[in-house]
């Protein structure tokens, strides 16, 4: 499949579209400034200039899936969150039922679901992300959810606690939400789904029962 990666200059989007890359997809890099542009090149992976903030339309011409991978960082104050973590998921869900696409597999974030329980710092994030999920599950496009735990630079084990809940929060390597994103995205039995993800016991590929 032909699958757009928004937020792929980030640092979970990098690992997305390597993953896609060396599997059995054709990853479209959409980035926000052209100095982004070169190390995808060096990939031999296409890219397009996107901006959650203004118009992306044209960045959905011609593929079969999205992974909406970007956000607005954890240094951004929450004005900078609702643009990007909500609005811009929101807008990208549009364009994507617009375009009929085959899935759209959203990073969220654990506890998104139930974002009352978030402290004062972070429970704004939290209703972002809740809010474009929610987007997501009524939106009508095929989708998948995936709330990782604390995300880590550690590499990637390939074992994971993959459930509709968890309710311990834990860690886990940023190439390995990368890889459960990838691994997912074409999953029969995890279209419509919503997942939470942490480091675990289980290798990817039994994960889903």
């Amino acid at each position: 499949m032909k699958v757009l990666v928004i937020g792929a200059n980030g640092q979970v989007g990098k690992h997305i579209v390597q993953k896609l890359k060396d599997g059995e997809h054709q990853p479209v890099a959409m980035v926000r400034n052209s100095d982004q542009i070169p190390q995808f090149e060096e990939l031999n992976v296409q890219t397009v200039i996107g901006d959650l903030e203004k118009d992306f339309e044209s960045a959905f011409h011609g593929v079969d899936a999205v992974i909406f991978a970007a956000g607005s960082g954890a240094d951004t104050g929450a004005d900078k969150t609702i643009l990007i973590d909500q609005e811009g998921a929101i807008k990208a869900v549009d364009r994507a039922k617009h375009f009929g696409v085959y899935r759209f597999v959203m990073l969220s974030s654990m506890a998104a679901d139930r974002p009352h329980l978030g402290t004062d710092g972070i429970k704004h994030y939290l209703y972002a992300k809740h809010r474009a999920d929610e987007y997501l599950k009524s939106s009508g496009v095929p989708y998948t959810i995936v709330r990782p735990g604390s995300l880590t630079n550690e590499p990637g084990i390939g074992k994971v606690r993959l459930q509709d809940h968890i309710n311990d929060f834990g860690e886990i390597p940023r190439e390995d939400v990368a890889e459960t994103i990838v691994h997912l995205l074409s999953s029969p039995r995890a279209e419509n789904k919503s997942f939470d993800l942490i480091s675990g016991e289980q290798p990817l590929e039994e994960a889903l029962g």
